[in-house]
């Protein structure tokens, strides 16, 4: 038997119900569009994915609703002194160096203004030893392992490192071509990076490396003489020719000896509520060209320098 048929409404029922799921539905989108703040700091906004999957702006991942240490603000840890070409004029907040623009494009994807995004100074080291954090995310070119993800949570990379070696140029390594000519050298880098880890494991040098515990510290020992060379990231290494010791040269980058591609990513407190939302954010930033172009912006200067094998 087929079931009884309800009695068809009338004709004003029928378009007043028509209209009210119109309006329904538009709400709903209209709700769940990515916010569209312009920052000041000059960063190239992220188009809409169209997807929740993808693009952290959305209900599930906006301003309001998002867990932060401080409601309605997204606080921000780096290291102070702010170095290029990183940050600008030691200033984390101007939105200018290639972290700082990171840091206000991924604001942006979770919906929260250049004003709504607070800084805050965090050592090195201390952003991914073991604790409660004093920030949302860390932005301080902290490498990705598996070892720091023991202690903390890390987004997706947001940018493939190259380690370098800086010389001066009257070193006795400067004219260096392999890694051969680097074994004598008295190489010096800073305590907790992988920096370090490639003068032990890549060069192993003959001499025990000076370590510091800061890289102004072993700029410094540089140019005083107290090292041959310094192991940094390559656009550090640029930088710290081009602006801190007008006499030094990047002698050559380091292979990272087969292994998988170094890259720095944001940290969060291990097991972070925001571990997601932020880590999609950077995800949609790299698929959509924006961290491409931040890069080019801010990191122009480190072109390629020679591999030392």
């Amino acid at each position: 038997m087929s079931p009884v048929k309800p009695p068809s409404p009338s004709r004003p029922v029928l378009a007043a119900a028509v209209l009210l799921l119109g309006t329904a539905l538009t709400a709903a989108l209209t709700g769940c569009s990515p916010q569209s703040d312009t920052s000041s700091s000059g960063t190239p906004s992220a188009p809409a994915s169209g997807t929740s999957a993808t693009n952290a702006a959305t209900s599930s991942c906006g301003a309001a609703s998002l867990p932060t240490r401080t409601a309605g603000k997204l606080t921000v840890g780096t290291d102070n002194p702010a170095y290029g070409p990183w940050f600008s004029d030691d200033k984390p907040a101007n939105g200018k160096g290639y972290e700082s623009a990171v840091a206000y494009a991924v604001a942006k994807q979770l919906g929260f203004g250049p004003g709504q995004v607070v800084w805050q100074t965090v050592p090195f080291n201390s952003a991914f030893s073991p604790g409660v954090k004093n920030f949302d995310f860390d932005i301080n070119q902290v490498s990705i392992s598996d070892e720091r993800r023991k202690t903390v949570d890390f987004s997706p990379g947001y940018y493939d490192v190259r380690q370098a070696v800086v010389a001066r140029k009257g070193s006795p390594i400067a004219g260096a071509t392999t890694l051969a000519d680097l074994k004598q050298a008295k190489l010096g880098a800073q305590v907790g990076t992988t920096s370090l880890d490639t003068v032990t494991g890549v060069v192993k040098p003959a001499r025990q490396p000076a370590v510091f515990q800061r890289n102004d510290l072993a700029v410094a020992a540089l140019k005083n003489g107290q090292v041959d060379g310094i192991v940094v990231d390559l656009p550090t290494a640029f930088y710290i020719t081009g602006a801190q010791v007008q006499d030094a040269k990047v002698v050559g980058q380091l292979d990272s000896a087969g292994g998988p591609t170094e890259q720095f990513g944001l940290v969060l407190d291990k097991g972070s509520k925001l571990t997601p939302c932020v880590s999609a954010a950077v995800t949609q930033l790299r698929a959509d060209g924006t961290l491409a172009g931040l890069e080019k912006q801010w990191l122009s200067d480190a072109v390629d320098a020679p591999v030392l094998k």
